[in-house]
Order: C-alpha cells, then structure tokens, then sequence
C-alpha cells in the first residue's frame, strides 16, 4: 500500500528563522534543523507509531513551544499527520512515498526480482522479499503470480512478525543482537525460539516458523559480503510448503539466495560465516 502526496514545501523550522547558511558546520542552525527534524521522525517506531507533544518534547530535548514549532512544519509537508480528537501525532503520507522510493533504489531488489520470478515459475509458490528497518522486517517485493487455484498474496511494505515469521528470524539470527531491540530478553523468555534461532545460525535457513491461517513460510538469509542485506521467503499454505531445511523447496530457496548474495558480490554461497549464540561473529 503506497500512498502519494506531492509535497515540495520547505521546512523552515529553526527557532530564530535563519537565512539559508551555506557552511557545513554541524553546529550551524540549518543543519540542526535537519538533525531536529530526523530525532521526531525516528521517534516513531512499529511498537510506538503514535506519539504526544509531550514524549516528542522529551524526545527532542528542546521547549514545547520549539517541538510544535517542528512539528507544524513536518505537518504541512506531510510527513506528519496530527489526531486533533486525541492530541496524537504519527507519521505523514509523504513517509510512505519516501519509503517506496528508497526500496525502490535498493540494489538487492533489482538483482532479486529476476530469480524470485524463475523461482515462482518453479516451484508455483509466492516468494516475497524483505528488509529490515530497524525494528522488524518489511516487505519490499513480492512475486506471487502462480498457477495455484489458492494462492497466498502478500502486500508490499507490510511489516512481518521478526519473532513468529520466517523472515523476522532470519534477522533475528543474522544481524548483531544490537541491531534488533529487545531481541535478548524474547530469546531468554522463548526456549523455542532460541532453539530456532540457533539452528537458523547452523543451517542458514529458517524452516520451522509457526504456521497461522494454514500458511507457512520459509526464508533464507541473503549477505552483502558478510553483512545481512535482506531475506527471501517463499510462502504458500500448510500443504504445499513442508516444513523442514531439506524439502525441495528448502533446497531451491537457498540457492537462489545464494544466487542473489554472490550477484551482489560476496562471492559466498549465501551461507553467513559462522556466528556466536549472540549473534556476533
């Protein structure tokens, strides 16, 4: 789901209204301006998509007065929207036309899209693609244009479970535990999921995630060298997708996910080099 807005206002939101100022000084009011506004972005996330003047304040470490200064100005471009009724801010239309244009410039899609598409034609599955964003993984494409009578169809820029969906635990097992909050303390209280996310570590794929709904899915991690870029999964109902790291569907998915890694230079076999129990190599 892609909503587009066009928005080319300025934001102007430096507290004494300055001149444009041509120094890349980090101290200077322009480029704090900027730094300003990315603190009330990123002060949203997927567990808080929904913020107060109050925490965004905190957030930013200025007045209340400057804070609704900012947010005003990311209002009227849109990259903000404001619940009059509960006093609420969250993330504008303009983000997800941003976020599309980002994905869209990710190397690892155009080089992925090709064999996601001769992999459906193989197997007759769906086989989606995602990222993370720093709180879980989201999907960038998706290919499901199979000849099943029933057949499983996945929205672009949904965000998946990093716990319950094979995808989230290939992060979950591949990128250092900094990078996915809160990950040690699910870990500690899941004996099966630190179980699963060991044997991920082992045998690079993720084949045993909880199935809802009649549908299962599996994933394989994908590097840039020996940093995880992406996961590919393929995704299907409780029948046609058996679980296990060495059905044939296992099987083709990770070489095709090798395929993808070594296209964009790593040169692996779309194996992670060995890691820790913590996520660290």
């Amino acid at each position: 789901m892609i909503l587009s807005h066009s928005a080319h206002k300025g934001i102007q939101m430096a507290d004494d209204a300055p001149s444009p100022v041509k120094s890349a000084d980090p101290s200077s009011p322009a480029i704090q301006t900027v730094q300003r506004a990315a603190v009330i972005l990123n002060a949203f996330t997927a567990a808080r998509p929904r913020l107060s003047l109050n925490e965004l304040t905190a957030s930013l470490g200025t007045s209340k007065a400057t804070a609704h200064r900012y947010t005003k100005a990311l209002r009227e471009s849109n990259l903000l929207r404001y619940d009059e009724r509960e006093g609420l801010y969250s993330l504008g239309p303009q983000i997800l036309t941003l976020s599309a244009a980002a994905r869209a410039a990710m190397p690892v899609i155009s080089i992925a899209g090709p064999r996601m598409q001769q992999l459906v034609r193989e197997i007759d599955e769906t086989v989606v693609l995602s990222v993370w964003d720093g709180d879980t993984a989201v999907v960038v494409r998706a290919d499901d244009n199979t000849d099943r009578v029933i057949r499983v169809s996945v929205r672009t820029g949904s965000r998946l479970s990093r716990t319950e969906s094979a995808q989230g635990r290939v992060f979950c097992a591949f990128l250092p535990e900094a990078d996915v909050p809160g990950l040690a303390d699910e870990i500690a209280a899941s004996a099966e999921l630190r179980r699963e996310v060991e044997k991920i570590r082992r045998t690079g794929i993720s084949a045993n995630t909880p199935s809802a709904n009649g549908v299962r899915s599996i994933a394989a991690p994908i590097f840039r060298g020996s940093t995880l870029i992406a996961a590919m999964a393929i995704v299907g109902t409780t029948t046609s997708v058996p679980e296990g790291t060495d059905s044939p569907l296992a099987i083709a998915l990770q070489r095709v996910a090798a395929l993808v890694t070594a296209e964009l230079g790593s040169g692996g076999n779309g194996h992670h080099p060995p890691v820790g129990s913590n996520g660290h190599r």
